[in-house]
Parts: C-alpha cells; sequence; structure tokens
C-alpha cells in the first residue's frame, strides 16, 4: 500500500476531528458518573451546603470557590468540564472548628461547578453553581 499525500491529509484531518470530538462527549456523563460514584447512588438534597463562585471568571486558571456546609464530614467538589471532573476534597475530623474551605480552581469556558457534602447522618447535600470563564474580562 502506497501512502499519497492526499490519503495522509485525509487521514490526519479526520482522526484530529474524531479526538477533537471524543471528550466532548465524555464529560457530559464524567461529573455525573463521578458524583453517583461518590454518593453510592443516593439522593442528595439542596440544602445544608453553601457553594459561593463567581458567575463571571476573568480568569480561568485561578477561580476562588468557597465551600460550607455545618456537620459535613466530607465536602467534594467537582468541575463537569474538566476532562477529570473530581476537582477537590475536603475531610474534616471531629476537632474541626467549621466545616468550611477556600480554595482557587482552574476552570475552561462555562461550566457547572458541584459541590457535595456527606453529612454526619450519612446523607449527602449538593449545590450548583454555573460559572463563566471570559477572556481578558470581555463576556464572550
Amino acid at each position: 500500500m502506497s501512502l499519497t499525500r492526499r490519503k495522509f491529509v485525509g487521514t490526519t484531518v479526520t482522526s484530529a476531528a474524531a479526538l477533537t470530538m471524543l471528550p466532548s462527549l465524555s464529560l457530559a456523563e464524567g461529573a455525573g458518573e463521578a458524583i453517583s460514584a461518590y454518593t453510592g447512588g443516593a439522593a442528595t438534597s439542596d440544602t445544608g451546603l453553601t457553594l459561593i463562585a463567581p458567575e463571571i471568571a476573568e480568569n480561568g486558571n485561578t477561580v476562588q470557590i468557597e465551600v460550607s456546609a455545618p456537620g459535613a464530614e466530607e465536602i467534594v467538589i467537582f468541575a463537569d468540564g474538566n476532562p477529570n471532573p473530581n476537582v477537590a476534597t475536603f475531610k474534616f475530623g471531629p476537632a474541626a472548628g467549621s466545616q468550611a474551605a477556600t480554595t482557587r480552581i482552574r476552570l475552561a469556558g462555562e461550566q457547572d461547578v458541584i459541590a457535595i457534602a456527606k453529612m454526619s447522618d450519612g446523607t449527602f447535600a449538593k449545590a450548583v453553581s454555573n460559572v463563566k470563564v471570559t477572556i481578558g474580562g470581555c463576556g464572550g
């Protein structure tokens, strides 16, 4: 088999298009699957957990978020647009002064930041915030 320039370019373009599309297809299910694996499929309530994230982030490399859940044993942060949706895990022991944390995460483009708190009674609380990452502070 001889490889011509036309076949090489065609194969390269097709491969590049396929590789570009594959991550976006798996990202939508990535966070959902990770959350389900963390909670064991248990239902989550919308109360008991506070997530503070900016609506618009001018720099996607350092997006500051805050979480707090009084009575939580653990809080996990997920970003549904990241290749690895599990962003951070905070564990709180009995000597913790409060069950709250602040961190900076990296986001690319508009996506939901999801916080799941495992409460001391075994239930799970959930909070979601949509963050739009802009380029140079412009809304586009």
